[in-house]
C-alpha cells in the first residue's frame, strides 16, 4: 500500500504511473478526504490540548467545559474515523507503482522478450496433448462428479509424477540455493490476504470459507506467497538478518471469475492445483539484486529439466497488483506450437511490507 503523503507530494507522477497501471483511481477524491480528514485531527486534536488543561484544574466550572469537550472530541473521532475508512478503502485499491525500466502498455502485447533458452525440438509426427497423453490416469469427469467443472483427478504414473517434481523443486531450492522450507496453513484470516494485496480488490476470487458469525472472515490460499509473506507480518527484521529466503509447497485455490471460456482446456486455470512458491524479504536497495537470484533459481529447474523457455518482462498493464516489476517464465508446449507462462517471479517493493506492517531496523 502507498504512503498517503507520497501521493500528497506527488500526485500528477501517481496519476500517471496509475493510468500505466490500467486502473482508474479517483485521486482527486482521494485528495479532497485527505484534506477533510487533516482538518478534523487538528480539531481533535487542539479540542484535546484544551481538554488536558483543563483537567489541571480541580475548578467545578472546567468540570462541565470538559465533559463538553468530550462530546466534541467523541464526535470529531466518528467523523474523522468514517473519513479514514474511506480513504483506506481508496488506498487499498491503488495497485504498485511499475519501476523505471518496466515496459509501458496496457497488456501482454506490450511484453519485451529478454531471455531466450533451448530450441524446441521439431517431430516428424502430430504431437499429442497434455490430455490425449494422460487420458488413462486422467480424470476430468470424475473431478466433476466430486468438486464440479475445473478439478482433476490423477492417478498412477501422473500423480507420482507430480510428487515427483515437487520434491525435486524443493530440494533444488533448499539444498542448492538455501531457502528455508516451510509448511504453512491453507486457511488464512481476511488481513492475511490484505497484507499480499489479495483483499479486497480481488475478493470475487478468492474462496471464503463460511464461519460463524462472530468469527472473522477466513480463505482458502490462492497462493503459498500469501501465508510465507505474512510470516513477518507485524515484524521489525533486522537488516543484517537478511536476506530471509523461504519455499512452500501447497495446493492453491482459485475462482478464475474471469477467465471462463479462456484457456480452460485440461488442466490449464483449474481451481486447484500445486505450487512451489518462493518468498524472499531483502533490503529495498538490493531488490533487484534479489529479483535476478530468484530469477536464476526458477530458471535452474527448467535447465534441469532440459525444457526450452524464455523469460518475458512484462508491461506496466499485464502486472499483478502487488508487483512493481514481474519476470514471466514460459516454456515451449509442443502441442500447441508456442510459449506458455509457468513460472512467474516479481519485486514487489515496500508495497506488502506497508499492509502488513513489517520493518526493517538498521544499525
Amino acid at each position: 500500500m502507498h504512503n498517503l503523503k507520497d501521493i500528497r507530494n506527488n500526485i500528477d507522477e501517481f496519476k500517471l504511473k496509475i493510468k500505466q497501471r490500467k486502473v482508474d483511481i479517483n485521486f482527486d477524491e482521494l485528495i479532497d478526504l485527505d484534506k477533510e480528514n487533516r482538518i478534523f485531527i487538528q480539531e481533535r486534536e487542539k479540542f484535546e490540548q484544551e481538554k488536558k488543561k483543563l483537567s489541571k484544574s480541580k475548578e467545578s466550572k472546567n468540570f462541565e467545559k470538559s465533559k463538553e469537550l468530550t462530546i466534541q472530541i467523541d464526535r470529531l473521532s466518528d467523523k474523522q474515523q468514517k473519513l479514514k475508512n474511506k480513504l483506506d478503502l481508496i488506498l487499498s485499491n491503488i495497485p504498485n507503482i511499475a519501476l523505471q525500466d518496466v515496459p509501458v502498455g496496457p497488456d501482454e502485447k506490450s511484453n519485451k522478450i529478454i531471455k531466450k533458452k533451448g530450441e524446441p525440438k521439431k517431430f516428424e509426427f502430430k504431437i499429442k496433448s497434455h490430455i490425449e497423453l494422460g487420458r488413462e490416469n486422467m480424470s476430468f469427469e470424475t473431478a466433476t462428479k466430486l468438486s464440479g467443472s475445473r478439478f482433476v483427478v490423477l492417478k498412477n504414473n501422473l500423480a507420482l509424477l507430480e510428487r515427483a517434481l515437487i520434491n525435486f523443486m524443493l530440494d533444488i531450492h533448499t539444498k542448492k540455493f538455501g531457502y528455508i522450507e516451510v509448511s504453512p496453513p491453507l486457511i488464512v484470516n481476511e488481513n492475511i490476504m490484505f497484507g499480499t494485496g489479495q483483499l479486497p480488490k480481488f475478493k470475487s476470487d478468492q474462496y471464503e470459507i463460511l464461519t460463524n458469525s462472530d468469527e472473522e472472515n477466513k480463505y482458502l490460499i490462492p497462493t503459498a506467497e500469501v501465508p510465507l509473506t505474512n510470516l513477518m507480518r507485524d515484524s521489525i527484521i533486522e537488516a543484517k538478518k537478511l536476506p530471509l529466503r523461504f519455499v512452500a509447497s501447497t495446493p492453491c485455490f482459485r475462482k478464475e471469475a474471469g477467465s471462463y471460456g479462456k484457456d480452460t482446456k485440461g488442466m490449464l486455470r483449474q481451481h486447484q492445483f500445486y505450487k512451489v512458491e518462493l518468498v524472499s524479504f531483502t533490503d529495498p536497495e538490493n531488490k533487484q539484486e534479489e529479483l535476478d537470484r530468484m530469477l536464476s533459481c526458477a530458471e535452474e529447474i527448467l535447465k534441469l529439466l532440459k525444457l526450452p523457455y524464455q523469460i518475458v518482462l512484462l508491461s506496466s498493464g499485464d502486472m499483478g497488483f502487488s508487483a512493481e516489476k514481474t519476470f514471466d517464465i514460459e516454456a515451449w508446449i509442443p502441442s500447441e506450437n508456442k510459449y506458455r507462462e509457468i513460472s512467474s517471479c516479481s519485486s514487489c517493493g515496500t508495497f506488502q511490507a506497508r499492509r502488513m506492517n513489517t520493518k526493517m531496523k538498521k544499525q
